[in-house]
């Protein structure tokens, strides 16, 4: 796959997402296969051959441009066989190192605007990848998850399960009732601060009727205009078994 589809080429965002829309496709950027290719570019490399585990875990690459001539075949033979081996060729080669976030949010691979999470009995799960950013002011920037828990009629436990991205920016978590309007971390019902990069942490709250909740992400950095990417895995487990087949 090219890593221009991905939104790694800024010249070619734009075309790519006219002739999406023109051919009816989309991509879905935020699936967990694409999360592993995105991390997985080798910088300067327009496409790679990457062999991923069933766990997205990344066991080899070999840039596409290295494999010119009449010993490809062979080359790509032994790049699959020392994948698989565990041998991890063409991962010790200059790549990048940290998910470029801020691209990924400028191309729309990433959102941070509309985010709508509804829990139901029958769905009581749902992953959300987003971002979290430090404005260039002194004001909150929060981006904000809306979380519908209202199908659960009885009490029950709101888990988000939350881990912070690879770049140098950590994060601060704030869950507001959905009536909030003003996001201060002073409103919050529960909280949890300065999450370090490639690290994670657990929201819980419990509630007595399902509601909406809104989950509000910021960057805490130091700097301004910071960004980091943060994976929030929301579920719902109810306390009583009344919500169950509902």
């Amino acid at each position: 796959m090219p890593n221009s589809e991905l939104g790694r080429t800024p010249s070619l965002r734009e075309p790519i997402v006219k002739r999406r829309e023109r051919e009816g496709t989309t991509f879905d950027t935020n699936h967990a296969l694409a999360q592993a290719i995105m991390r997985s570019w080798k910088k300067g490399s327009p496409v790679d051959c990457l062999v991923i585990s069933p766990k997205f875990k990344l066991m080899g690459r070999q840039p596409v441009n290295e494999l010119l001539g009449s010993s490809s075949i062979p080359s790509y033979l032994t790049f699959l066989e020392d994948s698989l081996a565990g041998k991890q060729p063409g991962l010790d080669e200059d790549t990048d190192t940290t998910t470029d976030w801020k691209t990924l949010l400028e191309s729309g691979a990433v959102a941070v605007e509309g985010l709508n999470v509804v829990l139901t009995p029958k769905n009581p799960k749902q992953d959300v990848l987003s971002v979290l950013r430090k404005p260039d002011t002194d004001t909150q920037d929060y981006t904000v998850i809306e979380i519908d828990t209202t199908a659960f009629k009885d009490s029950g436990i709101l888990t988000i399960d939350i881990w912070v991205g690879d770049a140098e920016v950590a994060g601060s978590f704030d869950l507001f009732t959905g009536n909030t309007i003003e996001f201060v971390s002073g409103n919050a019902l529960v909280s949890v601060k300065d999450i370090p990069t490639n690290q994670r942490e657990v929201i819980k709250y419990s509630f007595d009727q399902g509601q909406v909740f809104k989950l509000g992400a910021i960057a805490s950095a130091k700097g301004n205009g910071k960004i980091n990417g943060f994976l929030a895995k929301i579920s719902v487990e109810p306390i009583s078994g009344k919500n169950e087949g509902n």
